[in-house]
C-alpha cells in the first residue's frame, strides 16, 4: 500500500486509502476537537467502524432522530447520508448541524420527489401519507406520519386504530418494506414503487446460498431487503424453516446481538452464527455487542457507497472548519417536516 499523502503530519479528506496506523491518533485528535467545540457526534449504524468508534451515539434512524431532538449540544456532527442531517436540523433548528460529506446522499430518498408525492396525494384525496425517514425534508413536509422500519407496523396499526379500519394509506418509498407491513398487518396499503440499491441488491439467491453454507444459522434480514417478501412467503410455503428467521430492523438486530452476548463459547469458538442480511456496516456493531456469535454477511457486496463516503479525515476537517457542510433546513419547510417526525417519535 502506499504511504498517505500528508499536510503537515495529518491526512487530508482529499487524499488516498487511509492506513490503518494512522486510525488512532487520527480517532484521538476527532475526539478531542469534538469536546472543544462541544459538538456530539451522531453516527448511523452503517458507517464505517472507525467512524463508529468514536460517535457518541450510534443508531438507526429512529434512534438517531431521538438524539438529535434531546441532546442539548449546540453542535451535531452527522455521520451518515444527507436526509439524515437534514432530520437534525429539523428536530434541532437552534443547533448548528454539520455533515463531512454534503455528497453523501440515498437512493432510496432520491426515489420520490415532493412534486411526485403531491400528484400521488391527488390521486387519492384523503387518504393518510406514511412515508419512511429516508426521504428529503421536502417529502416530510408532504407527509402525514414517518416511520422507520423499527416501527413502521406500530405506526400503521396506530394509524388503522384511530382513523377506522378503512383508511386508505399512501406509504412509501420503499416497496419492500410497504409489503412487508402489508403481511405483517393482513392489510392492503397503496405502496410507492422504491428501493434502496443496497438491500434490493440481496437476492434470494444470496440467502440460499449462504443458508446452504451455513444450515444451522440464524437469519436476520431487514424488511427492506430485496429478498424479504421471498423469504416470507417461503416460510409461509414450508420452503425454508420458519425456525432461526428473524425479520429485524437494524435496531432489533442489535437487541439479537445482546441476547446473545452472554451465551458462551464452546472451546473458544462461537457458540451461535448468524446470517445478516442488509448493509454490511451493520456487522460491527454487531460482531462488537456479541463476540461470541460469528456474524457473516449474506452479500459482502452490499455497502452503500453514500454512508461510506464519510472519512475520518472528512470528519477531522468538518471539526477543524476545513471542510464539510452545513445542513439548515428552511424554517417554514422544517416546521411542516416536523409534524410527521414528531408524530413517529410520540408512537415509538
Amino acid at each position: 500500500m502506499n504511504a498517505l499523502p500528508m499536510l503537515g503530519d495529518r491526512p487530508t479528506a482529499a487524499t488516498g486509502p487511509l492506513l490503518l496506523e494512522n486510525i488512532p491518533g487520527l480517532q484521538r485528535e476527532v475526539r478531542q476537537l469534538a469536546a472543544a467545540r462541544g459538538a456530539v457526534i451522531l453516527a448511523h449504524n452503517y458507517q464505517l467502524p472507525e467512524i463508529q468508534q468514536v460517535a457518541d451515539y450510534v443508531g438507526d434512524s429512529l434512534g438517531l432522530s431521538r438524539w438529535a431532538a434531546a441532546t442539548d449540544a449546540p453542535e451535531i456532527i452527522f455521520c451518515g447520508v444527507h436526509f439524515m442531517a437534514e432530520t437534525a436540523s429539523v428536530l434541532s433548528p437552534d443547533k448548528r448541524v454539520v455533515i463531512p460529506d454534503a455528497d453523501a446522499g440515498c437512493s432510496l430518498a432520491d426515489s420520490i420527489t415532493p412534486e411526485q408525492l403531491r400528484e400521488w396525494k391527488a390521486a387519492h384525496p384523503g387518504a393518510v401519507v406514511v412515508m419512511y425517514v429516508n426521504t428529503t425534508a421536502a417529502v416530510k413536509a408532504e407527509t402525514d406520519y414517518c416511520v422507520t422500519s423499527a416501527n413502521a407496523v406500530q405506526v400503521v396499526s396506530h394509524i388503522l386504530a384511530t382513523h377506522g379500519p378503512d383508511t386508505e394509506i399512501l406509504f412509501g418509498p420503499d416497496m419492500f418494506l410497504g409489503a412487508y407491513v402489508e403481511r405483517t398487518l393482513g392489510v392492503s396499503l397503496h405502496v410507492w414503487d422504491g428501493e434502496c440499491h443496497v438491500h434490493a441488491g440481496i437476492r434470494p439467491d444470496d440467502i440460499n446460498a449462504a443458508r446452504a453454507a451455513h444450515p444451522d444459522a440464524d437469519f436476520l434480514i431487514h424488511p427492506e431487503c430485496g429478498c424479504s417478501t421471498p423469504v416470507l412467503e417461503y416460510v409461509a410455503a414450508g420452503d425454508v424453516a420458519a425456525d432461526g428467521v428473524h425479520l429485524l430492523s437494524t435496531g432489533g438486530m442489535l437487541a439479537y446481538a445482546a441476547d446473545q452476548a452472554g451465551q458462551v463459547t464452546v472451546d473458544g469458538v462461537p457458540r451461535r452464527t448468524a446470517i445478516v442480511a442488509t448493509e454490511t456496516g451493520m456487522l460491527h456493531g454487531l460482531r462488537e455487542a456479541a463476540p461470541n456469535v460469528d456474524f457473516i454477511a449474506a452479500n459482502e457486496a452490499a455497502s452503500c457507497r453514500y454512508m461510506k463516503m464519510i472519512t475520518l479525515p472528512k470528519l477531522r476537517d468538518a471539526l477543524t472548519g476545513n471542510g464539510g457542510a452545513e445542513v439548515k433546513v428552511d424554517a417554514d419547510l422544517a416546521a411542516r417536516a416536523r409534524v410527521p417526525i414528531e408524530r413517529m417519535v410520540a408512537i415509538g
